[in-house]
């Protein structure tokens, strides 16, 4: 059985340290309506952060 991961949606926002908490809500919450999400810090400036929303 393959398990397809497919990005529905990526945005930059401004980085700020709570900004996980956010995101593990939100996987905490949305888990059984088949969705994730991911952060990780912009690569090209530090001070933006990538948020991913994933169909799982």
């Amino acid at each position: 059985m393959e398990s397809k991961i497919e990005v529905l949606a990526t945005v930059k926002v401004q980085y700020s340290s709570d900004l996980y908490k956010i995101v593990d809500c939100l996987n905490r919450t949305l888990k059984e309506k088949d969705l994730m999400f991911g952060l990780a810090l912009d690569e090209e400036n530090k001070e933006k952060a990538v948020f991913t929303i994933y169909r799982t």
